[in-house]
């Protein structure tokens, strides 16, 4: 068992390591930091540690019991896109492990072109342990990890969302038992949320279905992509929700305007409003099925009250989650022994 934050962190981490078999000094090379752009930078094996690894912090948490892995350690945010669940969650995971963290946006860290990527990404990698960055471009994530000396944390892009989507697998196991097998729908868009769903459920072994209207699919290249990486992705896309949702074992949806698209809320409005997640809908799913959204949520638009506050509903635990799991991602990227 993990002892308490009084012992010293270097027994901490020895306890932490005994604890899971699957954790061992050779775990990953620390000559080069891990960074975690993308879901396809883990193997599958490392998808699952970082999901027990979270979930036993969390049993732990739950029961009084907060071990201090990272004392000193620093975290540095860096954000573009306002945020509540992913600023906080990330910053009470890393003061939960001990250490502490500081909070830039992008515009005062010179990512405005007041300095270039290289110069920001070398200056503030030294000064941290890890980094965690929510921004709009992909690429610019992408550019600051190569200069990086410390692991880089996408905490969000137009592209990918891969700790939002660990999150819901850690939620999906608690609610569930098990991943493989299971039946994910995605009621929406073919977004940076659903792409990293998909991803997560081919490496899992789960079943994904986009019910998405006609023009806002998945495009054919990350489609060929995963199916390469993934050649037995269970990974659909059909444009009756209701067909989708039939089998499901998790209804899931997201806002139909995410920030930065705002001028085309109107356009969308009127192509997703037969994909609303209302209890009408919820009853064409298995009365075991469970409703889920990443938040924050536009109530009366893609969910309405009934579905998002009902007994269905698992968003808040969900939610609750995001912490959980930061703390095993991050226990997982920095005491590998």
């Amino acid at each position: 068992m993990l002892v308490s934050g009084n012992t010293s962190a270097e027994l901490a981490r020895l306890e932490l390591s005994q604890s899971f078999s699957f954790w061992s000094p050779n775990f990953h090379d620390q000559t080069m930091p891990r960074h975690l752009i993308s879901l396809y930078d883990l193997t599958p094996d490392e998808l699952q540690s970082i999901l027990a690894i979270a979930a036993d912090l969390k049993a732990r948490y739950k029961a009084g019991d907060r071990p201090q892995l990272l004392p000193g350690r620093i975290l540095a945010q860096m954000f573009e896109k306002p945020s509540l669940r992913t600023r906080n969650s990330f910053e009470a995971a890393f003061a939960n492990l001990g250490g502490s963290g500081i909070f830039l946006t992008t515009a005062e860290a010179g990512l405005n072109g007041r300095e270039s990527i290289h110069d920001v990404a070398t200056v503030l990698s030294s000064y941290s342990d890890v980094i965690t960055m929510r921004t709009f471009s992909h690429q610019l994530i992408e550019d600051f990890a190569k200069s990086s000396s410390c692991p880089v944390i996408n905490a969000l892009s137009d592209d990918r969302h891969p700790c939002q989507a660990l999150t819901d697998l850690l939620t999906i196991k608690e609610s569930r038992g098990h991943l493989a097998g299971t039946h994910l729908v995605f009621v929406g868009d073919g977004n940076n949320v659903s792409m990293s769903l998909a991803i997560a459920s081919a490496m899992t072994g789960m079943k994904f279905t986009l019910a998405v209207p006609s023009g806002f699919e998945f495009c054919g290249e990350f489609l060929a992509d995963l199916r390469r990486r993934f050649p037995a992705a269970d990974v659909h896309q059909v444009h009756d929700p209701a067909e989708a949702v039939a089998s499901a074992d998790f209804v899931y949806t997201d806002v139909w305007a995410s920030m930065g698209q705002e001028e085309e809320s109107e356009r969308r409005k009127q192509a997703f409003g037969k994909f609303q997640v209302d209890g009408t809908l919820m009853k064409q799913a298995p009365k075991s099925a469970r409703f889920m959204h990443d938040l924050p949520a536009k109530r009366g638009l893609e969910v309405t009250d009934d579905v998002i506050d009902g007994q269905q509903s698992i968003v808040f635990q969900q939610a609750e989650n995001r912490m959980h799991l930061a703390r095993g991602l991050f226990a997982w990227l920095l005491c590998p022994s």
